[in-house]
């Protein structure tokens, strides 16, 4: 069977359109927390040091990984994925209206608890939304499926990011959460239609078991030191990409370039070569295999980091925004792919949820500590070195390869 038959048949199943519905499903409340909400305490007279405390509300999606056994250990009635699934979508369905029924500056901390529940829901979601599609996706669809999954979970965004700010508008707070709030529907209706994958094993049988196995497991299939060669580069891979994005509005601003300028190049050159760049890395992975897009997308996505370096010489220059903020977004998105598929083909399936969560937990870890740093560095160093050492951060990642991905040891 020839490549293109194999991308063909891969791009038509319905495999990928379920991908596509579980990206939109995730992604839509995290903007919800990260987009809408603050726009709304802002235009309430809400203070910004009060709204940036708001940051602290992600912490639920950092520490997934502690309550995720429970979902590979207990079964509801629609099954392990699709019960738990349902029970989460749900809950974000009925809560997040109740964001307009609150008043900023009479609620603020009920408003911050609301949050953090939402957030709640959200990552117990993305625990069941990854290990459902772990166990849906043949290892030669990992790479394409999670591409799909991560570009409908970018475009979700423009859902509070965009139409729920127009909307504001017209209409009162409270019709704007609700309206929001039904774009959980085609979500809800996937986990009713699909489903329950077979496992073949067998749930864990104690609580305890859930807990405990999944790291056992994972030990003893790669070794201690292969173990942490691998965490290392789940840590590293995307480290020196983080810490260069970080900071990237003001810097732009640094440079020179308005709130406006910035707003509208960063919307048209950014979202789209992102959600390109994903869905190409998926297609290319097809035949690649995972092992090598990781290494080709690697070098794209330092590449990009020097972009900013060039772009700190040239100040002021609204094609050098555009080009950097481009490259820089392909590079996340083959980056991603790549990445997120590699987490996945490294799960076990009798233990995904916790597996999953575990990893994509480590990975986030970069965001919440490494990132705090940067404005540090950047003082430090100045902006064109500051992004020469995030250059330098990344080649860890690259070099742990050679262990954890060889070029010719595949993932096909």
């Amino acid at each position: 069977m020839t490549n293109k038959t194999n991308i063909r048949r891969a791009l038509l199943n319905n495999r990928m359109l379920i991908c596509i519905f579980t990206g939109f499903s995730s992604g839509l409340p995290l903007y919800i927390l990260i987009s809408l909400v603050p726009a709304w305490l802002r235009s309430e007279g809400v203070d910004l040091k009060s709204i940036g405390l708001f940051a602290l509300i992600q912490l639920p999606f950092t520490w997934k990984f502690l309550w995720a056994p429970f979902f590979d250990r207990y079964t509801p009635p629609l099954g392990r994925r699709r019960g738990w699934l349902f029970v989460s979508q749900i809950a974000l369905l009925l809560s997040v209206p109740f964001f307009g029924a609150l008043q900023p500056h009479l609620n603020l901390w009920a408003i911050a608890g609301l949050s953090v529940a939402v957030a709640f829901f959200s990552a117990s979601q993305d625990i069941v939304l990854d290990a459902y599609r772990r166990e849906l996706l043949p290892d030669t669809e990992l790479g394409l499926g999670n591409a799909v999954h991560v570009n409908a979970y970018k475009i979700a965004g423009l859902i509070p990011g965009s139409l729920s700010l127009i909307l504001a508008d017209y209409l009162p707070w409270n019709q704007v959460f609700l309206t929001t709030s039904l774009f959980m529907l085609p979500g809800i209706i996937m986990t009713l239609l699909v489903k329950e994958p077979v496992l073949k094993n067998g749930a864990p049988k104690t609580l305890r078991a859930a807990v405990v196995e999944p790291f056992h497991e994972f030990i003893n299939r790669n070794g201690i030191k292969s173990a942490g060669l691998v965490l290392a580069f789940i840590f590293f891979y995307k480290l020196g990409d983080s810490m260069a994005t970080a900071l990237a509005t003001p810097f732009y601003l640094d440079m020179g370039f308005s709130k406006t300028e910035i707003g509208l190049i960063a919307k048209n050159a950014g979202l789209w070569p992102s959600v390109i760049g994903g869905l190409l890395g998926g297609i290319w992975m097809i035949k690649l295999g995972i092992n090598r897009a990781l290494w080709i997308f690697g070098v794209v996505q330092m590449v990009a980091i020097l972009g900013f370096s060039w772009l700190a010489t040239l100040g002021h220059n609204l094609p050098g925004l555009a080009i950097v903020i481009s490259v820089e977004a392909l590079g996340v998105g083959l980056g991603t792919a790549a990445f997120v598929a590699f987490i996945a083909h490294t799960t076990h399936p009798l233990y995904t949820a916790t597996q999953f969560a575990l990893f994509t937990s480590l990975a986030a870890v970069p965001r919440s500590f490494a990132n705090a740093a940067t404005g540090y560095l950047v003082e430090w160093f100045g902006w064109m070195d500051f992004f020469l050492f995030c250059f330098a951060i990344a080649i860890p990642g690259m070099v742990l390869l050679l262990k954890v991905a060889p070029w010719n040891g595949g993932v096909e």
